[in-house]
């Protein structure tokens, strides 16, 4: 199961992710993103846990739950949907 983490601290590190949820069961990754040029974390992350049933567990444990500061959000990732891409021109006014 893939699992969203919001509302992640920018101290909390791939490795306090996978030690938080591994006190459920096995955690096959565990990633934060960043920012694509500072390399900053954006405050949000994935968990991915093979097993559904720890996977469960983990969602009811450490949503709310406080980890370095700050109060995690966490639930099941939703699929991600592509959007239509961005047509059009420049937008606003052209008189120059």
């Amino acid at each position: 199961m893939n699992i969203y983490v919001g509302n992640i601290s920018r101290d909390v590190t791939e490795s306090d992710l996978k030690e938080a949820f591994g006190a459920f069961g096995t955690v096959q990754n565990a990633a934060i993103i960043k920012e694509k040029f500072t390399g900053e974390s954006r405050g949000f992350g994935f968990v991915e846990m093979p097993n559904k049933d720890e996977a469960d567990k983990a969602l009811a444990e450490l949503n709310g739950k406080d980890l370095k500061g700050r109060n995690l959000t966490v639930n099941e990732a939703r699929p991600r949907t592509d959007s239509k891409p961005r047509t059009g021109g420049f937008g606003g006014d052209r008189r120059f």
